[in-house]
């Protein structure tokens, strides 16, 4: 009899064992994360922040997406059956996407199951397009699809956009089928079907919960591994596995260097982890202690505290590497830069003398110590609008200001800004007064940088101010042209860098464009470069767009980051990916390695 329960727990306990590969995510699982800026919200195709996105991503579902385990990244299906057919002449593209994947369960569906279909994209993609919505990613597929134009055109005249009027160039030809028709060949457009803004929303949830700009924030409702189970703005958002979700599991690998993940990992159903909290953290000090204290399984290394974490010769200090813990340093495809309002009275215009003033600023302010002080030493000089990492890049351009405070005075001299009335003080070449005002939002490294950039004006005689509020509230006074300056960094989720250059693209002025810079050669230059493929031609006429930056100045160019991240032993699955800090899905957290820990 005892021979016999001993029997029946070893075959529950293998039974166990195996069906637990493939069981959905465990509840009890939890993933604890942080942000160190506010989300704004939960919309794919309004929504831009790398904060929200990174939400979204794993709440939507883009038609395609990276290899988790690829290096170089390589693009594979995601809802898509295979990659795009493309016709020989490039503008014409026919996707499949996959049957039998289902939206999250929503009240708005009244208890059917609501499949994913081909008439899912198009009405996001419209979703893009409509004027009203204002989404940042217009990029996509403006000007790109045939007879959208016109439709654009007459929601902008009636202020209502026609979603169900046909547009030749986005069609659903049938329930699984997308066919898209382009005015040229897009050679970006496969890397843009990988991200959030592209992902598929359902207009029946869209129609329920959207606001006056048909945004819906809060009510997200995707066919992605997570849904939305809490959020308390700027504070804390919580996820929760879909148990819905289709059947994918961990991907394999042949290279040796993924041995150990794969391992780790192999066989397992995605999402394992049931339950992700993140929590907004915007201070340093307190996200760097809670990683210390165990709170946060694993998290970027604010830059101003990177001595804490390593030693000289970037060496991970023993107390971390004695816990197991593991660390991931690359070059981050972003670049930081602060923008001036080319439509602000004071720092703005085209001509030669407020050229000189955003100039001599450039000149006045020491990057140099923002990088090697307040950085701690990780990053390196912006040479050019196009970081490192992504396509278009080229390392041979130097676009970057000199620091040089005594040519800033000559300059600022030599165009009449002047100390008029010997208080100290320029003042414009009327006479009026020279006041700069910078938005920064209210952490403690952006105090720092507030500082420097007071001491850097003081050094040359310019009165500067600070606009201080949260980030999300500055991105809104961004769009409508209220900030005169602002320094801010973005960065790429795709390997392809042309989208950092439309961040000047005249039309997209207040959307992605928060400079207003509006310059006709650079206009037509950005053009000609969305219809060429990676290629010499295009970098030189990228090179040719950064030099138009570099006369005009709408920017200054300030640094290329240097990331770090640290991770706790028990958590399983993770491989650094500098397009995505946050692979939730791919993970696993070995609870029992956790609890050992004492954290």
């Amino acid at each position: 009899m005892r021979l016999a329960r001993l029997l029946c727990c070893a075959l529950a306990a293998a039974l166990f064992t195996i069906t637990g590969i493939v069981l959905a995510a465990d509840p009890a699982t939890v993933l604890r994360v942080a942000f160190n800026a506010a989300e704004t919200g939960f919309d794919p195709q309004a929504g831009g922040d790398a904060y929200s996105n990174y939400v979204n991503r794993v709440i939507f579902d883009p038609l395609y997406g990276y290899d988790y385990l690829a290096r170089p990244y390589r693009i594979v299906p995601n809802t898509a059956v295979a990659l795009p057919e493309i016709s020989a002449d490039g503008k014409t593209w026919t996707i499949h996407i996959k049957r039998g994947i289902y939206f999250a369960d929503d009240p708005t569906f009244k208890g059917a199951r609501r499949e994913l279909t081909a008439a899912d994209y198009v009405y996001s993609w419209k979703r893009v397009l409509d004027p009203k919505m204002r989404s940042i990613s217009n990029l996509v597929f403006d000007g790109k699809l045939v007879g959208a134009d016109t439709v654009v055109a007459a929601a902008k005249a009636t202020g209502k956009f026609d979603y169900d009027a046909p547009i030749e160039g986005l069609q659903a030809i049938d329930r699984y089928t997308i066919r898209l028709k382009l005015n040229y060949p897009s050679y970006d457009l496969l890397s843009d079907l990988t991200t959030a803004a592209t992902a598929a929303v359902a207009r029946d949830v869209i129609d329920a919960y959207g606001d006056a700009s048909g945004w819906v924030m809060a009510n997200p409702v995707g066919t992605g591994p997570y849904r939305l189970k809490e959020w308390r703005r700027g504070q804390k958002i919580v996820l929760e596995a879909n148990p819905g979700f289709r059947e994918i599991h961990f991907p394999a690998s042949s290279n040796t260097a993924d041995r150990a993940i794969v391992a780790s990992m192999r066989g397992k159903k995605l999402p394992q982890i049931g339950r992700i909290e993140i929590s907004i953290i915007e201070e340093s000090n307190p996200r760097l202690l809670s990683f210390e204290k165990g709170e946060l399984d694993f998290t970027a290394v604010p830059t101003d505290l990177i001595r804490n974490v390593l030693d000289p010769g970037d060496k991970l200090k023993a107390r971390f590497s004695q816990q197991g813990i593991e660390m991931w340093r690359a070059v981050q495809p972003a670049i930081t830069y602060t923008y001036f309002n080319m439509e602000d009275a004071v720092v703005g215009g085209y001509s030669n003398e407020k050229i000189a003033l955003r100039r001599a600023i450039s000149m006045a302010y020491n990057t140099d110590d923002e990088i090697r002080v307040i950085r701690q030493g990780q990053g390196e000089p912006a040479t050019q609008p196009i970081p490192p990492n992504v396509t278009g890049y080229d390392s041979k351009f130097n676009g970057h200001v000199r620091f040089d405070p005594a040519g800033a005075k000559a300059l600022l001299d030599k165009f009449g800004y002047i100390d008029r009335n010997g208080d100290g003080w320029r003042e414009l070449p009327d006479g009026k007064p020279l006041t700069l005002t910078l938005a920064s939002p209210p952490s403690a490294t952006d105090r720092q940088l507030d500082e420097l950039w007071k001491k850097s004006m003081d050094a040359v005689g310019v009165r500067v101010e600070f606009v201080k509020q949260k980030w999300p509230d500055l991105l809104k006074m961004g769009r409508a042209g209220q900030l005169q300056m602002w320094s801010l960094g973005n960065i790429s989720n795709t390997t392809e860098g042309f989208g950092f250059l439309d961040l000047l693209y005249g039309p997209h002025s207040g959307v992605t464009n928060l400079a207003r810079f509006k310059l006709a050669e650079y206009d037509k230059l950005y053009d000609q470069a969305r219809e060429l493929p990676d290629s010499p031609e295009r970098t030189r006429l990228f090179q040719r767009m950064s030099q138009l930056v570099t006369a005009y100045a709408p920017w200054k160019l300030d640094a290329f980051r240097y990331e770090t991240v640290l991770v706790y032993p028990w958590v399983l699955g993770y491989k650094h990916n500098v397009f995505d800090q946050h692979p939730w899905m791919y993970l696993d957290v070995d609870v029992e390695r956790r609890r050992a820990s004492g954290k």
